[in-house]
């Protein structure tokens, strides 16, 4: 129960207090005399995590460093398919790690592709990809990963506990691990880090026949024919480098692509895909996935109903790879008991501007926030700066605007601020100058592809000294490129100092330092070269 391994094992009133040292130190402090008289309640932690992702273990990590007692659960529930993961949430497992590494392999094709044009002779039938090699490599990283979270915690005296927490008490919980042997634990503070899943479709044949984002990374076998159902930014990116690998890949689209972001960036992302081979069914649903052929992969038959009409049409993949969303995993955790209120539709919890929910001592970060972006790094400096504001008397908070981040699509998308649409509902229309460009990377000359197809793009509000209010990129390297715009937009770019910056030449970077047409003139993008 206690995990103390020595004699005594002091319980007061039914609180632990440890062993001889443990107890004296309590005596010495008056919390002892305070137990035997029943007086003020004392909790077991100082702050209680729930969540083992990127959000949690930094909030976990900060608030031990700043001398609390802290305790982290983290419990990973099995997909429909059986698969589960360790220590660090999605980001790590089966998200942002794996993706890019998938992502980097897909790139690694076209440069093989361009390298010939370069000089490099390689034999045709000599290259091939080998799915096995690149999900060993990929799965064995990410378990080296799971090793240093774990010694991170340890290092930090943060008592990890993989067990899945729920509340039966605003201040005590119910651990509950893999065996099904539960032990209870009381905090004074708890911090809701519990990230999200992905959504099924609840149809025919979902969860029996298709995989999500939690399994495709996993995958013992190529995928083959792939059916990506879905337009979220995990829809685009999985279509992407599985299309990259050389696969048949088709992505179908219920309505826009990558709601939220820019739809002038999204469809110019879109663009590039389906010019480079990935297949795009828009405007269609699945209503029924049938199982024609077991096997690694097998054959699937996929049942669509168009969004326009009565018109149904049906084909064959041997993978269905479901990306319609998230939903937060905060269903089953007792947030009812606890008091705290959340979105009935999806969800998420409301909190003020400093991650608190209705309920003064429970707080939340990360994905599972209302309104608030889905992204690592916000989860973590969202952790950090909470546990230095509770505990270190810090008063900063977590800035959800100016977020830089980036698609991985075949062609990448970065941004930062606002989009367009955001902007102009913001400022409206005639107070912003939207200036931007298309160029050709001159990585990409030689080989002779993608002309112009690149675009850069910023708006300025004209209310704020032509501040840059919104940054987009769709190039290469667009996150390496972001994230040093990122910090500039921080603090206050206007497009003055972008135009008195001297860009670095020969660079995609460079075009945000050079940019003189504006969407307003209708003038002439295409860049003829240097």
């Amino acid at each position: 129960m206690t995990r103390q391994k020595t004699v005594p094992n002091v319980f007061v009133n039914k609180t632990h207090i440890g062993g001889c040292d443990k107890t004296m130190q309590a005596h010495k402090d008056g919390i002892l005399q305070k137990l035997l008289c029943g007086e003020n309640e004392v909790y077991e932690y100082d702050l209680i995590v729930i969540g083992g992702g990127s959000g949690g273990l930094a909030c976990s990590k900060e608030a031990a460093t700043l001398g609390k007692k802290v305790m982290v659960l983290d419990y990973v529930v099995p997909t429909p398919k059986g698969n589960t993961w360790g220590l660090g949430g999605t980001c790590v497992n089966v998200g942002c790690i794996p993706k890019k590494l998938m992502h980097q392999t897909a790139l690694l094709g076209t440069s093989i592709q361009d390298a010939r044009k370069f000089g490099w002779e390689l034999p045709e039938e000599t290259v091939k990809h080998n799915w096995e090699t690149m999900k060993t490599a990929v799965n064995n990283y990410i378990g080296s990963l799971n090793w240093g979270y774990r010694v991170a915690l340890r290092d930090k005296n943060v008592n990890y506990v993989n067990s899945y927490a729920e509340f039966i008490e605003p201040h005590k919980i119910k651990a509950t691990n893999k065996r099904g042997k539960e032990t209870f634990h009381t905090a004074a503070k708890f911090i809701l880090a519990t990230g999200e899943r992905p959504r099924y479709l609840s149809i025919p044949g979902d969860k029996e026949y298709c995989i999500t984002s939690d399994d495709l990374f996993s995958l013992p076998h190529c995928p083959g024919k792939t059916l990506v159902i879905g337009a979220s930014y995990v829809a685009l990116e999985c279509g992407g480098f599985l299309a990259g690998l050389g696969l048949d890949v088709t992505v179908m689209v219920r309505s826009i692509l990558l709601r939220g972001f820019d739809q002038d960036m999204a469809n110019r992302a879109g663009e590039h895909m389906e010019e480079h081979g990935v297949k795009f069914l828009r405007k269609y649903v699945p209503v029924k996935v049938e199982e024609l052929e077991a096997g690694t992969p097998g054959r699937l038959k996929v049942t669509a109903k168009s969004t326009e009409s009565d018109e149904t049409i049906e084909g064959e993949y041997n993978t269905v790879l479901i990306a319609v969303g998230r939903d937060a995993c905060t269903g089953k955790i007792g947030l009812d008991q606890a008091g705290v209120k959340v979105n009935p539709k999806n969800g998420k919890v409301p909190v003020n501007d400093e991650e608190q929910t209705n309920v003064p001592h429970i707080y939340a970060i990360g994905d599972i926030l209302e309104g608030k972006w889905e992204l690592t790094p916000v989860a973590i400096q969202a952790g950090k700066l909470l546990a230095r504001r509770l505990y270190a008397g810090a008063s900063l908070k977590c800035d959800y605007v100016n977020v830089p981040t980036t698609v991985f699509t075949p062609l990448e998308y970065g941004a930062c601020g606002h989009s367009e649409e955001k902007a102009i509902e913001l400022y409206g229309q005639d107070n912003l100058e939207v200036y931007h460009s298309l160029f050709w990377p001159l990585e990409f000359t030689v080989p002779n592809r993608d002309n112009n197809k690149c675009y850069s793009k910023i708006i300025c509000n004209k209310l704020d000294n032509d501040r840059v209010i919104g940054f987009h990129y769709l190039g290469p390297n667009a996150g390496e490129v972001t994230q040093g715009y990122g910090v500039a937009m921080k603090c206050g770019l206007t497009k003055e100092q972008l135009d008195n910056t001297i860009g670095i030449h020969p660079t995609c970077a460079e075009t945000f330092t050079t940019m003189e047409v504006t969407k307003s003139s209708g003038g002439d993008l295409t860049q003829a070269g240097c």
